[in-house]
């Protein structure tokens, strides 16, 4: 099906049998908190006692290897194979760049002896045990020659790229020069966000073993088909010689999105010794083998009348990129849409750096572009002197301002005005610096929330075996956003069976494609395709009964109509019966603009004496379509807010530009939220359907969460203190020399 008309309504809409929405709990609880849930680097279905990996960093900048000595470390006890560039297997040359799907471009590992960044990999020990892989690796000579490279983008900002246009460089609508020029009102900042790191809590891990001439290969992934191109592509093998499994997810965050070294070079060893093979990164690995959110330098331009209402709109962005590679933070994606201006820009410019790759990472785009316009918009409320909330809701836009389509929803102003009744924000007073507690500064800030909404192709299948159990399959992952609870919810609401009788197998290679989990679009595109599937399986089982299937309705177990009915069980018999279903973007993503939206507000207290700044309290209120299942939606919705914070006031990886490598590459030192830094906060969705989205009618809100929550943050801080940090993080240094006495 291709979504190319508005959803009518359906099963889902009736909800006859109270699954959707319902606060379910997840029900691969069980297993994860009983440590039954094999990760990948867990797995045991290998058929043989694995080898295990362990990868060496270059040590360098940039520059290449001149020599390497890797005889003790072969000599090592339990050492089975010591891979570098000398004698790894030949794989494909890198990319190409002009593959639409970026993760599934080859990515060899050893394949010469240029060291890009830091970490990059020089040499792979294999061995009997992890410590005496880790061991080895210790004792691999590496005589390198460095040349100097290029670290911070500030640096090079006159080095900009301008990006292809299928990377939606820039936007523009009438003139803004010259509306800026003549604006009564301006304001003329720039912001800047520094490097930030996935975290993820499970570290990328991989199992690999071959099985004739296809590999198996168990790993921490989100998108398992872009996996087994990459794969298929760096090995140069068919793809449907390379079976990617990844069913238990600890975090990915976009970070992963591809596979790195641990999963090819663990198939390459596996390969090469005809055993199974398992890498583990290290917490520290991660940092520079794998990926990180771009830093930006954000220039916002607003034009506005005495009354607040804007004029003249500018974003110019710059993000850094690894010097080989092309992505870019999409950082001006949300002002292109958000607030209503006649005359307006945006330009987005890629510097290229001397780093490890640098690509998408919780929220990309909205969690730094929004920090930034968020942050201007309450300069300009300030300048003005209007309430925060008011000024956007003067902006609110008829239609997208860039686009000139309608919205196929659009409850951003009731979300701005549930979120300031809740959190009391009228007792907020409006000049800084007035609230003192003790010797403590006390201030309130807000911001918007949006980010798009997307539908990707996905397939689904479905069985309904002969004891009535109905089993789904795709290769869609579970994150821990919640994938396997809302598709048990789904399915059981369709076929009107018990919770207990679905059983969802998700996250194999082998089942029906989907695009994985990412940009907010898992439950929609897989959830859809699972929508179609099981009404393919609905006019299948009443037909076998003898029913119209216009007229059968499902529940209890059974199917009914016409004056007729039958238990699914009989009907499946002891062969099951099978429907497939898939989804298609269509017209409605050209003819509707899409976005989920939200407001922030919160409170913060800023310590007079160290500038030590301390959150309070945060409310989130959210409009996002129809919510599966309100329990994990919210938990999603207040981890992203909880990002959010991280940004504002604790996240930033510092490079060491004589190594060019992250200084700070552990969770001691790169500072994310803790508990104590979390109060209660509380995330409130409203009611919303949207039928231009999809079947389910439901919207992404996984990174909706962090969309302008930084913002509120550091708006709230200017609030407490009068004093306007625009360079992130907010931390003590950038504010204790300018508080009020």
């Amino acid at each position: 099906m291709e979504m190319n008309h508005p959803s009518p309504r359906n099963p889902l809409d009736e909800n006859r049998h109270g699954h959707m929405g319902r606060p379910l709990d997840r029900v691969d609880g069980p297993v994860k908190v009983t440590g039954a849930a094999p990760y990948a680097y867990e797995v045991h279905e290998a058929p043989a006692r694995p080898a295990y990996g362990f990868i060496v960093e270059a040590s360098i900048a940039r520059g290449r290897v001149r020599a390497i000595d890797a005889e003790a470390a072969r000599a090592a006890p339990g050492v089975l194979l010591v891979m570098t560039h000398e004698n790894a297997p030949r794989q494909a040359p890198p990319g190409p760049l002009s593959l639409a799907d970026r993760f599934s471009r080859s990515n060899p590992y050893l394949d010469d002896a240029m060291v890009p960044h830091y970490g990059e990999p020089v040499a792979f020990v294999v061995a009997e045990s992890f410590e005496q892989a880790r061991h080895a690796s210790l004792l691999v000579r590496v005589d390198y020659e460095a040349v100097p490279g290029a670290y911070r983008l500030q640096e090079h900002l006159a080095e900009e790229e301008r990006p292809a246009e299928d990377k939606h460089p820039e936007s523009g609508e009438g003139d803004f020069d010259g509306a800026f020029r003549e604006a009564p009102v301006k304001v003329d900042v720039q912001y800047t966000t520094p490097v930030h790191i996935h975290a993820q809590m499970e570290p990328h891990a991989a199992l690999a073993w071959w099985e004739g001439d296809r590999v198996i290969i168990h790993c921490s992934t989100q998108m398992l088909e872009s996996a087994q191109k990459r794969v298929a592509h760096t090995l140069q093998i068919p793809e449907e010689k390379v079976r990617v499994v990844s069913r238990y997810i600890g975090g990915g965050f976009g970070g992963k999105l591809p596979v790195w070294a641990d999963v090819i070079l663990s198939a390459l060893a596996s390969r090469e010794l005809q055993r199974p093979v398992k890498t583990a990164l290290t917490r520290q690995q991660m940092f520079h083998v794998t990926s990180h959110r771009s830093d930006t330098v954000q220039h916002l331009q607003l034009g506005a009348r005495p009354d607040g209402t804007l004029t003249a709109l500018s974003h110019r962005a710059w993000s850094h990129s690894a010097r080989e590679d092309d992505y870019i933070e999409p950082v001006c994606t949300a002002t292109r849409s958000l607030y209503a201006a006649p005359n307006r820009q945006t330009r987005q410019r890629r510097v290229r750096l001397d780093l490890p790759v640098a690509d998408s990472c919780r929220s990309p785009g909205e969690a730094v572009g929004m920090t930034a316009l968020e942050c201007a918009m309450d300069e300009l409320a300030h300048t003005l002197a209007i309430d925060p909330v008011q000024l956007r809701v003067r902006n609110e836009p008829h239609e997208d301002p860039e686009k000139h389509v309608p919205f196929s929803t659009r409850q951003l102003v009731p979300c701005l005005e549930e979120g300031a009744r809740r959190f009391g924000w009228e007792q907020r007073n409006a000049r800084p610096a007035q609230v003192r507690e003790g010797r403590f500064l006390v201030g309130m800030g807000m911001a918007s929330a949006s980010r798009g909404n997307l539908l990707q192709q996905a397939r689904c299948k479905v069985t309904l075996q002969g004891d009535g159990v109905l089993v789904v399959r795709m290769s869609m992952t579970d994150i821990g956003t919640g994938s396997y609870t809302v598709f048990t919810q789904i399915a059981a609401e369709m076929l009107g069976l018990p919770l207990s009788q679905v059983r969802v197998e998700i996250g194999d290679s082998d089942f029906p494609p989907t695009r994985g989990s990412g940009g907010s679009f898992g439950a929609a595109s897989a959830g859809s395709a699972l929508y179609m599937a099981c009404e393919n399986l609905r006019i299948k089982l009443a037909q076998s009964a003898g029913i119209d299937p216009a007229q059968a309705e499902f529940g209890d177990g059974h199917v009914r109509g016409s004056g007729k009915g039958a238990a699914l069980a009989r009907l499946a018999s002891a062969e099951g019966i099978e429907a497939e279903g898939e989804i298609q973007p269509g017209e409605m993503d050209k003819q509707f603009s899409q976005q989920s939206y939200g407001a922030f507000f919160a409170e913060v207290a800023v310590d007079i004496d160290s500038g030590e700044v301390r959150l309070r309290r945060m409310l989130g209120v959210f409009a996002a379509g129809r919510i599966l299942n309100e329990k994990t939606a919210r938990s999603q919705l207040l981890g992203g807010m909880i990002w959010g914070v991280g940004i504002a006031l604790h996240e930033e990886a510092a490079i060491d530009e004589r190594y060019g490598f992250f200084v700070n590459h552990d969770i001691a030192e790169y500072h994310v939220p803790v508990h104590a830094d979390i109060p209660a906060i509380d995330a409130i969705m409203l009611p919303e359907v949207d039928d231009k989205a999809n079947p389910l009618k439901i919207k992404g809100l996984g990174e909706l969460g962090i969309s302008g929550a930084a913002a509120a943050v550091a708006n709230a801080v200017f609030n407490a203190t009068g004093v306007r940090v625009r360079d992130f993080p907010i931390t003590l240094d950038k504010l204790l020399p300018h508080l009020p006495d």
